[in-house]
């Protein structure tokens, strides 16, 4: 059995409202033209038959016997005697009639039928005369006929045309309501995808400090990872607001300002350190120049950006693993790089990775989270890229706009470590330079770190 896609019930109800909507307009242009057609009709109709009746007059009253008017025939009553203009019918004429006029009674005027044929009849007095003008009604027939399929031909042109415009206002009409609903949909995977990752990392420490309390460890180190917990609350409300803003992104812009992402890098990291070290994997940041890395942004989302960069790595990297999160300024643009030795990706596959509900394995089967990383980068004005091959790991890249004004700030000063961690082969050429890290810990550093 097929299984539906969840927005399938939406699609149903976006494409009966549609149908609805084109077969109202469609069936409001018909009337329409129907009507037109009928008012044509019985204006041509009408002046037909008056034009008609008029022409009979005027060939009663004045024509000759012997040259009548075309399709008129003449009939004079002489005496007793029934005088016809040439090539009459042998039916005509109509002698009740004539001998009516003959008895010095009004004119008469009317439609008769004689042999399924339709005639017009003008009888009346004329010079002592009584005269009869009949006119066949045949050509008048035909030509009515000729406007009825003429007309029938033009409502069903005009249907077709009412269908194709009906469709194109249902368009135009369902396109706000399809907008409307596909943005909720969204939105709705948006909020799954983003509240995941902190939530994990709050469960996550909330089992460390369960476990420290039930070992009785020293309670310092409880009160460091309650603090952590509380911080990663006020992070997770965060995001929340954050998704909240971004459902009006379109019509509300941020408040931008100076963030700097290796301080946004190093809490971030650190705050997955519990994640990693359940996973085995080493978190190192490091800083190639000394000095802050400002860019002018929202923090809570490039906060999402780079905890999506983690939460990606994390997912495709293996027990021993490492991760690093690289940082570099130029005088224009900062660069970040978050690189792994996991289990890479077809570099076919790069930009798909970037493609919602497509990315496939690499981004988390549905292809959001790294989507939402490039729509965010997008919208500072940056970009994003992502490099790797099968089994060496992946790097992705993001470089955004420098903030004139992060020169001013204070370079920053690394502490010194130990346990030298050496960064992964295969991702570019050039020697390494050793970072310094401890499984499931994060580590700053500063130098010119691993080149890609």
């Amino acid at each position: 059995m097929r299984r539906r896609p969840p927005h399938e019930p939406e699609r149903y109800l976006l494409l009966r409202a549609r149908r609805r909507v084109t077969v109202q307009v469609a069936g409001a242009i018909s009337v329409m033209l129907a009507l037109v057609g009928v008012m044509v009709y019985c204006v041509i109709t009408g002046d037909q038959d008056a034009s008609a009746r008029r022409d009979l007059a005027v060939a009663a009253q004045r024509a000759l016997l012997s040259r009548p008017p075309p399709c008129v025939w003449l009939f004079e009553l002489r005496g007793g005697t029934v005088l016809s203009s040439p090539g009459a019918p042998a039916v005509l004429p109509v002698r009740a009639a004539l001998h009516r006029a003959a008895a010095g009674r009004e004119p008469w005027v009317g439609r008769i039928e004689i042999s399924g044929q339709s005639y017009l009849v003008h009888t009346r007095w004329r010079s002592g005369v009584a005269v009869q003008a009949v006119m066949d009604l045949r050509y008048q027939a035909a030509e009515r006929h000729r406007l009825l399929r003429s007309l029938a031909a033009a409502e069903i042109v005009g249907l077709m045309a009412a269908l194709m415009i009906g469709q194109l206002v249902a368009r135009g009409a369902i396109a706000p309501l399809g907008e409307a609903l596909a943005r909720q949909r969204r939105f709705a995977a948006d909020v799954s995808h983003e509240l995941r990752t902190p939530l994990t990392r709050l469960h996550i420490r909330a089992q460390i400090v369960a476990r420290g309390l039930r070992r009785g460890n020293d309670p310092l180190l409880a009160a460091a990872e309650v603090d952590r917990l509380v911080n990663g609350t006020r992070q997770l409300g965060d995001v929340v607001e954050d998704l909240l803003l971004s459902a009006q992104f379109g019509q509300l812009r941020r408040p931008f300002g100076p963030v700097d992402l290796a301080a946004l890098a190093e809490e971030l990291a650190l705050a997955e350190a519990a994640r990693a070290e359940a996973h085995g994997v080493t978190i190192e940041v490091w800083r190639q120049a000394p000095g802050a890395h400002i860019v002018r942004g929202a923090q809570s989302a490039l906060r999402r950006v780079i905890s999506a960069l983690l939460d990606n790595a994390l997912a495709h990297t293996g027990v021993g693993g490492h991760i690093w999160v690289v940082l570099s300024s130029g005088p224009e643009t900062v660069r970040l790089e978050v690189r792994d030795d996991g289990v890479g990706f077809d570099p076919r596959d790069a930009e798909r990775l970037f493609t919602r509900f497509v990315g496939g394995s690499r981004s988390g089967g549905l292809g959001l989270g790294l989507a939402l990383v490039r729509e965010v980068v997008d919208a500072h004005g940056g970009t994003v890229t992502a490099d790797g091959r099968p089994g060496a790991g992946a790097v992705f890249t993001v470089l955004l706009p420098a903030d004139p004004a992060g020169a001013a700030r204070p370079p920053y000063l690394p502490e010194p470590t130990d346990h030298p961690v050496t960064p992964p082969e295969g991702l570019g050429g050039g020697p390494h330079l050793e970072g310094r890290g401890v499984p499931g810990r994060s580590e700053a550093r500063s130098g010119p770190g691993p080149e890609p």
